[in-house]
């Protein structure tokens, strides 16, 4: 597109080229000069002249509108839960596409407070575990190593967009949960076994969000999951939703085989009971192999009693 001065140049080179000379003040527009030129010389000039404002708005409005793409999530709904057990590795995921120049950051939100953990591929929390792992080609994600029920709460990943964009990320840290019951199903820190009986203890492991089989049974500090030193030692795990169940059996049970028996789902939650071999004696309790001869009395029972006989004892 020509300039309009530009066209008054050319204007006034073609006057001169058709008359001769040019002298700019006596010129008017009653001046035969004009009259001497072609009628389409004029229309030639004139109509660039009216069409060139409206060329320019439009090659101004576009550049006007025209800036760089707009970042956004891969999530549409910009919001997602998180679930893992604690003691594991998890991931926040935060994929972001047409970033450009903007800078992805990680924060966390706890009530009025925000803790900046990362800002680009920088870690800035004083908490070693966390750590950002850019996964090519969008995928700004955080790592949280060693999970523990303190880190479960609100994550923000941000984009340097004005304005800011934000991904929300609620991390949930299940904490498992395991007993030792008894034959009703009932925890229980204690079981008595006659001599020579089979020792049956029952693990329940529950609130596991990916069912695991390794669990490992203890007697003190001695594993007994492959213990063969012995002999007559088995460990029975099955999986159940959301957990397992084990069974640990000890044929032929002697006074050696007393003390404390831990079952435990990793190094994450264990629970642990005594063990009692009696040779004979009057325990609180005897369980052969699992079958429940007598019950102990509690406390409460005993001093219910106490006072019975008491009464008993004034009315006479």
């Amino acid at each position: 597109m020509k300039h309009p001065t530009f066209r008054i140049i050319l204007a006034l080179v073609s006057l001169h080229h058709v008359t001769g000379s040019i002298q700019v003040g006596r010129i008017g527009t009653n001046d035969n000069t004009f009259k001497a030129l072609p009628r389409h010389f004029w229309h030639e000039i004139s109509s660039p002249f009216t069409e060139l404002p409206d060329d320019d708005l439009e090659e101004e409005s576009e550049e006007s509108t025209t800036h760089d793409p707009y970042p956004f999530f891969d999530d549409a709904n910009m919001t997602a839960n998180v679930t893992t057990q604690l003691g594991n590795d998890v991931y926040l995921h935060c994929r972001v596409n047409d970033l450009r120049e903007r800078t992805v950051s990680w924060v966390r939100r706890k009530g009025d407070e925000i803790h900046l953990i990362t800002v680009g591929r920088h870690t800035y929390s004083s908490d070693s575990r966390y750590s950002l792992q850019y996964q090519p080609p969008n995928n700004w994600q955080l790592l949280i190593q060693y999970a523990n029920e303190r880190d479960e709460g609100h994550y923000e990943c941000q984009i340097s967009s004005y304005p800011p964009l934000v991904y929300l990320v609620y991390l949930i840290v299940v904490v498992p949960k395991v007993e030792i019951v008894d034959e009703r199903g009932v925890a229980t820190v204690d079981k008595f076994y006659k001599a020579g009986s089979t020792i049956e203890l029952k693990c329940i492991i529950s609130k596991v969000p990916q069912p695991t089989s390794y669990v490992t049974w203890k007697h003190g500090l001695r594993m007994l999951n492959y213990d063969t030193s012995r002999g007559g030692i088995s460990v029975k795990t099955d999986l159940l939703t959301g957990g397992a169940m084990s069974r640990l059996y000890i044929a032929n049970a002697n006074r050696y085989d007393s003390g404390n028996y831990t079952c435990a789902l990793a190094d994450i939650a264990q629970a642990t009971v005594s063990v009692h071999v009696l040779n004979g004696e009057n325990p609180a309790a005897m369980q052969h192999g699992g079958s429940t001869k007598w019950r102990p009395l509690t406390s409460t029972t005993a001093t219910l009693l106490l006072l019975v006989l008491l009464a008993c004892s004034s009315v006479r």
